[in-house]
């Protein structure tokens, strides 16, 4: 007579036999099947990026899925936001293979194994779910832009929202354990990864410039003081549209989060429209701001209006541009949002250009180069970043001895020091005990 537990070890192996032979046999159903191909004519509409589309017949209003590209023979598997009749804008809100481009004849297929993949016209795998006999037996896209790969329970095997780019649809998260951040694209012209992004941390969000100079992001914005977690970390960070039962016809755009597994939770309300604004996408820039974009679909002409911008040139209720590292290129003071003036060696401010730049170095040997103060500026790490507490003239010495350096700042008023691998964007400020001194070379 065999013991309670090897019966039980038996009917627990035979459980899993039969949930693994289940699985297996669960596929999709061949009239569900596609493979589409990349060849057609390219459509006539006006899209982001100024680029070239493909449309795929994968459609829920105002959704669906193409081919675009912005240079020739790179293109990008993408979900596109708008509607025809309206003739506004179409706007990319999801890609599944940036920076790893696809050329003429790359195919789409989905097959009865469950697993959607993007391939070269040779065959090579560009991008793929990695869904291969999981259970799923279907496709969708959903309303919300949320494309999903199901079983045969209704259940996600596979969904496109657990994957951002840049930009988040309403109901879309940033999540511990998952994809945390959104990275911002580099240019409108190349679709790869950008120099920003923005980061669910355990405690907050917060905004990063990755500098060429220096290996680890720099802080240029927090939302600490909006969002601030005591006790925990965050789980999940997600926008949302609700009504606003006060005013009944406006509805409320927010940026809710939870804590780990408990109920503690929060949100901040970042614009409020008199409209149902339920197809809203949050955006992290290729300049580095962040705004929200609020599509009407009942507008014919101008059905995109910018709801919130965390960066406002006319309502810095947040930030003003003057923030944004790149605000004026590689070089420049800004005041009230506008680049307003070009330092230079000689110690005088010259009019801003988009040509203003620091003079490049010769050498690391400190007798190549000397400094030039500039009075009444902060760097953009000053702002969100505590510096270290010393000296000036340490602050100056550890800048002088760092070939990657190429100026300092320090406050005098504080005495804290930042030191500056890219010099970027100088904010205006009255408080002439700030002060900041420029690397230039010794002619």
């Amino acid at each position: 007579m065999s013991s309670p537990s090897f019966t039980m070890s038996v009917l627990l192996s035979l459980s899993l036999f039969s949930l693994c032979a289940f699985i297996a046999q669960a596929q999709v159903p061949a009239n569900q099947t596609f493979k589409f191909v990349n060849d057609q004519e390219f459509g006539p509409y006006i899209v982001e990026y100024d680029g070239s589309y493909r449309m795929l017949s994968i459609f829920a209003a105002p959704f669906q899925l193409a081919f675009y590209n912005t240079t020739p023979n790179a293109f990008t598997l993408a979900l596109r936001m708008g509607l025809t009749r309206s003739e506004s804008l179409f706007r990319w809100v999801w890609e599944a293979n940036r920076g790893n481009p696809v050329g003429e004849n790359a195919t789409l297929t989905f097959g009865t194994d469950g697993n959607l993949v993007l391939a070269h016209a040779d065959g090579r795998v560009a991008w793929q779910t990695n869904t291969v006999n999981k259970g799923v037996v279907g496709l969708k896209l959903l309303p919300t832009g949320n494309l999903v790969l199901y079983n045969s329970k209704g259940s996600f095997v596979w969904q496109s929202f657990d994957y951002p780019t840049d930009t988040l649809l309403v109901g879309q998260s940033l999540r511990a354990g998952g994809v945390n951040k959104l990275v911002s694209r580099l240019s409108e012209a190349e679709n790869k990864d950008g120099p920003y992004s923005l980061v669910m941390e355990s405690k907050g969000l917060a905004l990063y410039y990755k500098s060429a100079n220096f290996p680890k992001p720099l802080l240029y914005f927090s939302f600490s003081e909006r969002i601030n977690i005591q006790k925990g970390s965050l789980d999940h960070v997600t926008v949302n549209v609700s009504p606003d039962t006060d005013e009944g016809f406006a509805y409320n755009i927010n940026l809710d989060y939870q804590v780990g597994n408990t109920t503690t939770s929060g949100g901040i309300i970042l614009a409020r429209p008199k409209y149902n604004s339920t197809l809203t996408f949050l955006r992290l820039g290729i300049d580095g701001n962040v705004k929200l974009y609020t599509y009407n679909d009942k507008v014919d002409w101008g059905a995109w209006e910018v709801t919130f911008s965390l960066f406002d040139r006319d309502n810095s209720i947040w930030e003003t541009e003057c923030q944004l590292p790149e605000r004026c290129g590689s070089f420049g003071v800004c005041e009230d949002s506008q680049c307003v003036a070009c330092p230079s060696s000689s110690g005088v401010f010259l009019g801003w250009s988009k040509t203003c730049a620091a003079e490049k170095l010769t050498s690391c040997d400190a007798k190549s180069f000397h400094y030039y103060k500039i009075e009444g500026v902060d760097h953009f790490l000053s702002k969100f970043t505590s510096g270290s507490a010393t000296t000036e003239v340490a602050c100056g010495k550890k800048c002088t001895s760092d070939c990657k350096c190429l100026g300092y700042f320090y406050n005098r008023d504080s005495s804290r020091c930042w030191i500056a691998y890219d010099l970027k964007t100088l904010t205006k400020v009255a408080n002439s005990t700030h002060v900041g001194y420029i690397k230039v070379p010794n002619h």
